[in-house]
């Protein structure tokens, strides 16, 4: 019988070898087609031209290939494989290697395939359309987003009766009934929100790195040793991708990764809840710390401009902000990490104790 330290570290290290493998063959594709924006510059969420965005990248948004973040969930779904063809072929000696189940990876795993697919046909778009670059229009990809969400979020109402979610430190649960699908879909809306921290070098693979590793840790305490298997297997994947995308970075993330990634946070969060008697939707605030401040960054400059007609900002979302004010790009990246490993020790410790 495999420990269950053995199974929730090994399909990781795996991971992280798929992916530092692979990474080679795809950026070789992705460079000889030119895999990149034919279009620099951004809009702002208002409308407006990003001036002080395409000051700062621009760019490098016209020679930097995209869709790399094809090598975390590629790399993923390889090891979940791979750790399945073991367990068949040597049931009794490696069997619980296999860490996919219905009951605990059968969620996120479609959350993460779905995301990756859908951001992938994005950013193909944003590659292949030579006058705009838009990819898939945002009003589409939130619907898509909603969707996907409101059938998992039914699903945790009416199949697994989630009702409530945990508060940490109380004896008492917040208790929603049905309200979870709205919560789940909201909370959802607002992680994928969040994915626009993927914009600068090496920045939004050791947050996403840092998250994923709080929560497999919450679920190796409460016992779901498939779902800590799976978390931690996503951060060896974007551990690999981090190794190529550390400034200068040989590709970006972008859409396929980013959506992939913030939608399945979001059914990992539950699932670490009241169904595995802990609290991890209520430390998600915590843990995800810098995907909040990226996205309320970004709501209080627009409302500021809105309202105020001025910025509170020099640029948002915030990390660009730090850029603008004359950080180097290393360094805010770097400050980052730091920030995300503290956020993520403080969640996790906070979702166990509580």
């Amino acid at each position: 019988m495999i420990d269950e330290t053995f199974k929730v570290f090994v399909p990781a290290v795996i991971a992280f070898g798929v992916g530092i493998v692979s990474t080679p063959l795809l950026t070789s594709y992705l460079y000889r087609y030119k895999a990149w924006k034919k279009v620099g510059g951004k809009m702002a969420l208002d409308g407006s031209k990003a001036v002080e965005f395409d000051k700062l990248h621009a760019e490098n948004e016209t020679r930097t290939p995209r869709m790399g973040g094809v090598i975390i969930w590629a790399s993923t779904i390889l090891t979940a494989l791979c750790m399945w063809l073991i367990g068949t072929w040597a049931p009794e000696r490696f069997g619980s290697l296999d860490f996919v189940s219905r009951s605990q990876t059968w969620i996120p795993l479609t959350t993460l395939i779905v995301g990756a697919l859908v951001g992938l046909m994005n950013d193909i778009l944003d590659v292949w359309d030579k006058s705009t670059s838009r990819g898939i229009p945002l009003s589409v990809r939130l619907s898509i987003v909603t969707i996907l969400s409101l059938l998992i979020g039914s699903w945790f109402y009416t199949k697994l009766g989630v009702v409530a979610i945990g508060i940490p430190f109380f004896d008492v649960d917040l208790y929603l009934g049905w309200l979870i699908v709205p919560t789940f879909v909201l909370t959802s809306l607002f992680l994928y929100a969040s994915g626009i921290i993927d914009g600068i070098d090496g920045l939004s693979g050791g947050v996403f790195a840092s998250v994923f590793g709080a929560y497999a840790f919450i679920a190796f305490h409460q016992g779901q040793i498939d779902l800590a298997a799976f978390c931690t297997t996503l951060v060896g994947s974007i551990l690999a991708f981090l190794w190529f995308n550390v400034p200068p970075a040989r590709f970006w993330m972008t859409e396929t990764g980013s959506m992939a990634l913030t939608l399945t946070i979001a059914s990992v969060a539950f699932l670490t809840d009241l169904k595995g008697a802990g609290n991890g939707v209520a430390v998600l605030p915590i843990v995800g710390i810098l995907l909040v401040a990226t996205v309320a960054s970004s709501v209080i400059q627009i409302l500021s401009k809105k309202i105020y007609r001025k910025k509170v900002f020099r640029i948002a979302p915030l990390h660009h902000h730090f850029e603008a004010i004359g950080w180097p790009s290393y360094k805010v990246t770097m400050r980052y990490w730091i920030l995300s490993i503290v956020a993520a020790i403080t969640g996790a410790a906070i979702a166990v104790a509580g």
